[in-house]
């Protein structure tokens, strides 16, 4: 899942957050910030995100 973390959010907040997330959906989850994804294809990829 593509996250934009609120203000002063850190690491271990999105830690966190993914392990809730794997714990209510049941299954893996990636959590990655726009900042995460490579330069290569992230216009693409923010482009094509979808919220949820």
């Amino acid at each position: 899942l593509l996250v934009d973390a609120l203000p002063g959010a850190t690491l271990l907040d999105l830690g966190d957050l993914e392990e809730e997330l794997k714990s209510l959906l049941g299954v893996d989850v990636d959590l990655l910030t726009p900042g995460d994804l490579p330069p290569k294809f992230r216009a693409k990829v923010l482009a094509e995100a979808q919220p949820i």
